[in-house]
């Protein structure tokens, strides 16, 4: 389950991570009223289920009033087409308001499962920013990565390591270490499949400020958090996706012709891999479950 860019910094806020003063807005007007209530240079962030917002000109600087009203009321216009959101693109819906931070240095820090030891890890990097998949592919000796034993969890001395590996001295890497056993927490008390901040910056005051961040939560655990579907933006789903969620079907829009009806995700994967291997391109993901009762196939078809 994919939310918000400004809803990843309220938790991460509610765990005493420091991140930008922001406010979410959904109009021009709104978008006005809060540059003037922070009175300084700010950004807007186009809130979208998707990542390469700022290289498909999601994100804009802003410098008066006036200006952060036309250039929201272009970006409410917009739908944002990036790398991970297909030809179709997302409709922006809201925007993030948030004031511009004087950055030093950019890191990237994030959680994840890894399938191959079944463990989560934690990657962290001192190249942070818009390039990091370029920096693993080219240079993956600057990438550290530690898994996480379950039973010990990130210890002190586990993070303070990996903040000696990113560069950081003195009073940062305490600060840092603490950031990190923060975030291991998020990762755990909300079930987090991923938990990215890309970049975490250290400010020219000397502050670690988690500058964007991206939250995944385990759809597996779901029935742990009720306060989770409040969360969700339906404008960012196709409406057949909207659909499949009444009957908890695993369902996923793609661009092509061919209906897949599959029991059992790994199956569904390679159902769909051997079709475009043939070019046939599919026109779906939907896994049903192995255990779907007569109601929940018939939804399915």
């Amino acid at each position: 389950m994919n939310i918000h860019e400004y809803q990843a910094k309220e938790i991460l806020k509610s765990y005493g991570i420091d991140v930008p003063r922001g406010c979410m807005v959904k109009s021009a007007r709104q978008t006005k009223k809060a540059f003037q209530k922070f009175g300084c240079d700010c950004v807007l962030k186009a809130q979208v289920y998707a990542g390469g917002r700022g290289k498909a000109g999601g994100i804009k600087t802003v410098r008066d009033a006036t200006q952060a009203c036309d250039t929201a009321k272009d970006l409410f216009k917009k739908r944002l087409v990036t790398v991970q959101t297909g030809t179709k693109g997302l409709a922006v819906k809201r925007l993030l308001v948030e004031e511009i931070i004087d950055v030093e240095k950019e890191y990237y820090v994030s959680l994840t499962l890894d399938r191959r030891t079944s463990r989560y890890c934690l990657i962290a990097s001192a190249q942070g920013g818009m390039d990091i998949e370029e920096v693993a592919r080219t240079s993956p000796e600057k990438i550290h990565t530690l898994y996480i034993d379950p039973i010990v969890g990130i210890k002190p001395y586990h993070a303070r390591g990996i903040s000696s590996a990113l560069g950081l001295k003195g009073k940062l890497i305490e600060d840092c270490a603490r950031l990190i056993q923060n975030l291991y927490n998020v990762l755990l008390e909300k079930d987090c499949s991923l938990l990215e901040i890309n970049p975490l910056v250290v400010s020219r005051d000397q502050r670690l400020i988690a500058m964007d961040c991206k939250i995944n939560f385990d759809d597996n655990a779901l029935f742990r958090h009720s306060d989770y579907e409040k969360m969700v933006d339906l404008s960012q789903l196709d409406p057949l996706e909207i659909e499949a969620r009444k009957f908890d079907l695993a369902y996923i829009k793609l661009d092509g012709n061919i209906g897949c009806m599959v029991n059992g995700a790994g199956l569904a994967m390679a159902t769909l891999d051997i079709l475009m291997e043939y070019g046939a391109p599919p026109a779906n993901f939907l896994d049903v479950g192995g255990g779907a009762s007569r109601e929940k196939v018939a939804a399915a078809f």
